[in-house]
């Protein structure tokens, strides 16, 4: 049998994606501070990204009545050494989601919580698309290091991360829907 239960290893995961969305202000407050707003604006828009995956955690198990723990929130980095560091933390950190969210989808599946199983789906999803996402940027990132403008041409060209609504995705807790 399972060591803990789905909900709880859900509200453990409610506070790694609270933490991801924080390490992405962090890097864009980083980007903006050296006046690369399109990188910056790229790291806002994911840290709003994480926080809605964090509130879809909420709503399920708001919807299948079990218990929500909010966690507290730590400091997190606006410096960096340079500035393709904040890339390849974002892109180890959505490694690192990744392998998160497959052990909640293998523990739903182990302990036969079908609805559980069938909520992960989605994030298993996603987060195939962040990594190839964080992969990309940080090859882009990686060419231009000596002249990041070229990275923010890159990302005005192409709008990295920016493919709109998904209609299959998980309800939002507070979206009123």
């Amino acid at each position: 049998m399972a060591e803990k239960s789905f909900p709880a290893a859900l509200n453990e995961q409610i506070a790694n994606e609270f933490a991801a969305s924080q390490q992405y202000v962090g890097a864009a407050v980083y980007y903006d501070a050296e006046t690369l707003p399109r990188l910056a604006a790229f790291f806002y828009r994911q840290a709003l990204e994480e926080r809605e995956h964090a509130m879809m955690m909420v709503q399920y198990l708001l919807d299948v009545g079990a218990e929500v723990h909010i966690p507290d929130i730590k400091s997190q980095q606006t410096t960096y050494a340079d500035g393709v560091a904040p890339v390849k933390m974002a892109l180890e950190q959505e490694k690192r989601v990744g392998e998160e969210i497959y052990a909640l989808f293998e523990l739903a599946r182990e302990v036969k919580d079908y609805r559980a199983e069938q909520f992960m789906q989605w994030f298993v999803k996603e987060q195939v698309e962040e990594v190839a996402l964080m992969g990309d940027l940080l090859n882009v990132v990686e060419r231009s290091k000596d002249n990041l403008l070229l990275a923010e041409d890159y990302i005005a060209r192409e709008n990295p991360g920016e493919d709109g609504s998904d209609p299959t995705a998980p309800p939002v807790a507070g979206s009123g829907g």
